[in-house]
């Protein structure tokens, strides 16, 4: 599907919860302020905005139009991102960086395919770091309520040729086959209130229940997740509690 964020733009960047200054300052670190990063699938810049002000230069790429405009209006007159179109097919139409970073997108990548090309593109101390959830990611407290919602309404994940959805292999699994094979890892910890706005924003975020995947339905899905969410919980609050996994990957050191 073409337009698979389409109108989620907005209740992304709002709704979407951030990473935190930890994992941001553990990124910063690794790839050191003198460099140049691709932040691919950078969405509305959740991790490229806070990134920028801590290395050199962020490239900013994403797929959709929506997402690179809301990250240029959040990032305001901050310096130091370049927010292009682009994906991962198009790498070698970049400029050149040093690391890369994927938030919540290397998961619908051919993900094998996306290694070796860039074993190819990163200098030799170059750095794949993925943030996101762990492995053992607690389930949103309002999960099972959404999921008949969703059921109701019909709406699936799209899925790549090598994706996590297709394949069922987690990312740890292939980097470990790839070209970057030596993996480092650190979790941080948040619990973060959410209201019945927020969980319903959420679902809207999402590529499976964006605006345009809904289309005209939107309004009766929302409709539809407001009673059952105040249904099985009428007090309208909820506690989540996320874990952010910082999952970096090197290649490993070459014999003398």
């Amino acid at each position: 599907m073409d337009d698979l964020f389409g109108g989620a733009a907005p209740y992304y960047a709002k709704y979407r919860s951030r990473y935190g200054d930890p994992a941001i300052e553990h990124l910063a670190m690794t790839f050191g302020r003198d460099s140049t990063v691709l932040d691919l699938g950078c969405g509305p810049g959740t991790i490229a905005i806070p990134l920028a002000r801590r290395v050199r230069q962020v490239l900013a790429v994403d797929p959709d139009e929506e997402m690179l405009a809301e990250g240029r209006r959040l990032a305001g007159k901050a310096g130091g991102i370049r927010w292009l179109k682009g994906d991962s097919t198009t790498l070698r139409d970049l400029p050149p960086f040093d690391h890369v970073v994927m938030g919540r997108s290397f998961h619908w990548m051919d993900r094998r395919a996306v290694l070796a090309e860039l074993d190819e593109l990163l200098p030799p101390h170059g750095v794949v770091a993925l943030v996101g959830p762990t492995r053992e990611d607690p389930q949103e407290p309002w999960e099972p309520v959404v999921r008949r919602v969703r059921d109701e309404f019909a709406v699936n994940t799209f899925t790549a040729s090598s994706s996590f959805q297709a394949t069922g292999e987690h990312h740890d699994e292939v980097l470990a086959t790839s070209p970057f094979s030596v993996l480092d890892r650190a979790h941080y910890e948040e619990h973060l209130p959410y209201d019945l706005d927020a969980v319903i924003g959420l679902q809207l975020s999402y590529s499976y229940s964006s605006p345009a995947r809904l289309g005209a339905r939107k309004e009766a899905f929302v409709e539809a997740v407001r009673r059952a969410l105040l249904a099985a919980n009428p007090s309208g609050r909820w506690q989540r509690v996320t874990i952010t996994e910082v999952l970096t990957a090197r290649r490993p050191p070459r014999s003398p």
